[in-house]
């Protein structure tokens, strides 16, 4: 899964010790919903729906 560098940023701003567990669940979310690339837009729905 690619990851735009907007969106590796934001990805830095979670706790460096659930962030293996967190990009996991992003990108298996943005599999589910058919993306090929994970954008800003991608992993801020699938932080609403996690949180």
């Amino acid at each position: 899964m690619e990851w735009t560098s907007e969106a590796e940023a934001k990805l830095k701003e979670i706790p460096f010790f659930v962030r293996p567990a967190a990009r996991k669940k992003i990108e298996k979310f943005a599999q589910e919903n058919g993306e090929v690339t994970i954008t800003v837009e991608v992993y801020q729905r699938a932080k609403a729906k996690f949180n």
